[in-house]
């Protein structure tokens, strides 16, 4: 089976560390972990990756966050793919940092990524891989705090939580979005209550 799995991010040195590029940073993590390299093709960058007797299509769009919708139309239709097969990675300040949620469908939360793809897409019937960033930010400053780099500590962190969401990409193909999300989501709440 094929899929499309689709990190969001900014395109350019200045944005590369910074907290909304998550999305390019855990496929770069699983990319450089099984060899793959990415090459510029249409809208993005496009790595491909064999799981399981899975087929992915790891796409980086290259269409700014905004206008990540038009990225994941093409591919989707060049792919010939249902929504069931598409996966976004991507982060999210409505979740404490490092954590790592899987949801089916559903609103944007305010991610301008996300609310692109659905407008373009015409559905919320897609699965995300939310990946925590926190929200240490006074009220108004919310762009500057995705756009800005994470601190030392958060740095630190980054290849774990990378691992966290290959783990959840490669248990979203293999079993699929519900029982990840059972083992994605409770892991995360024992984790928080230990």
């Amino acid at each position: 089976m094929d899929y499309l799995v689709v990190g969001l991010g900014n395109i350019g040195a200045e944005y590369a560390s910074t907290r909304h590029n998550m999305g390019f940073m855990v496929l770069d993590a699983w990319a450089q972990a099984s060899n793959a390299v990415f090459n510029v093709e249409r809208y993005g960058s496009i790595a491909e990756i064999s799981f399981k007797g899975r087929n992915l299509t790891l796409l980086k769009p290259s269409t700014y966050m905004n206008l990540s919708g038009n990225a994941v139309r093409y591919w989707m239709r060049k792919l010939n793919l249902p929504l069931e097969q598409l996966l976004v990675i991507c982060d999210d300040f409505n979740l404490p940092f490092g954590t790592v949620r899987l949801r089916k469908s559903g609103s944007s939360g305010g991610h301008n990524g996300l609310e692109n793809i659905s407008f373009l897409l015409e559905s919320q019937d897609y699965s995300r891989i939310r990946i925590g960033i926190g929200n240490s930010f006074p009220k108004g400053s919310e762009i500057d705090f995705v756009i800005g780099a994470f601190n030392e500590e958060e740095r630190r962190a980054i290849p774990d939580i990378c691992d966290k969401g290959i783990e959840g990409i490669k248990s979203f193909v293999t079993i699929g979005p519900d029982r990840t999300m059972n083992i994605l989501n409770t892991r995360i709440k024992k984790e928080m209550q230990g």
